[in-house]
């Protein structure tokens, strides 16, 4: 009878175990895929007011563009802050990459965040800027110039804000959207995320160079880039050679 049992009892118990891993692992790709919806949604609606947008010019200018909905503080008093989100960024051949997910910490905003979630948005200005995000680490104002963003449509046509700042950075709470100061944030890379979205663990670089293809979770977000940013030249593709995820 013991021979019989002892089976039984281990079958039951891997079942469960691959049946509570499975659940865990679909909960995370869920966490994700809500994540880049909401990075599209915030981007779409921040874009659907041209006179409190950010402006055209910067947009079709901007080498990387990241978004992180529903940052919030993490203590009170101190300032401290947490989000994550994605980002992407424009490759050689004019396309935009497979979304990388970034977390960001750090940064005291006072009164702005008014112990509110916060939707922020970053625009890459130049090459220098994009180089700082590919390292996959680097602190706002001490690694990356960063400036509050220009708002409205051609608010900036006639400033030299694109030779002043890498980094032009945005945050929208209770429905006001501004240019912000996130001088003290570090940006890094979401490694778990990124083992999540693409089944394992791809360098930032090669996502954000385009060498990785887009889940087809990520066509909301790329929709929305394309749509205000740009989208690549007619019969620009992008060429993964670090894996094909097909998505979720």
């Amino acid at each position: 009878m013991t021979r019989q049992t002892l089976p039984r009892s281990i079958l039951t118990v891997a079942v469960s175990f691959f049946f509570l891993a499975a659940t865990a692992w679909s909960a995370d790709q869920s966490d994700i895929d809500k994540r880049i919806d909401a990075s599209a949604r915030v981007l779409n609606e921040i874009m659907s007011t041209p006179d409190k947008a950010i402006p055209d010019k910067v947009m079709r200018d901007a080498k990387c563009i990241a978004v992180i909905p529903s940052m919030v503080k993490v203590a009170v008093g101190f300032g401290g802050s947490h989000g994550k989100g994605v980002a992407s960024c424009r490759t050689a051949n004019g396309a935009w990459s497979a979304p990388a997910p970034i977390t960001m910490t750090g940064g005291s905003w006072g009164f702005q965040l008014g112990g509110q979630a916060v939707d922020v948005v970053m625009i890459v200005t130049n090459d220098q800027g994009m180089q700082h995000l590919l390292s996959s680490k680097f602190k706002i104002g001490a690694d990356a110039s960063a400036a509050a963003g220009p708002v409205g449509r051609d608010a900036g046509a006639d400033t030299d804000w694109k030779l002043k700042a890498e980094v032009l950075t945005y945050s929208r709470a209770r429905g006001i959207f501004a240019g912000i100061d996130l001088n003290g944030a570090a940006i890094t890379q979401d490694k778990d995320e990124t083992r999540t979205l693409y089944g394992k663990f791809i360098p930032f670089g090669d996502i954000l160079d385009g060498k990785v293809q887009p889940t087809q979770g990520s066509d909301p977000f790329l929709a929305a880039v394309q749509k205000y940013a740009g989208a690549p030249d007619r019969g620009a593709l992008q060429t993964p050679t670090v894996g094909e995820p097909t998505g979720h």
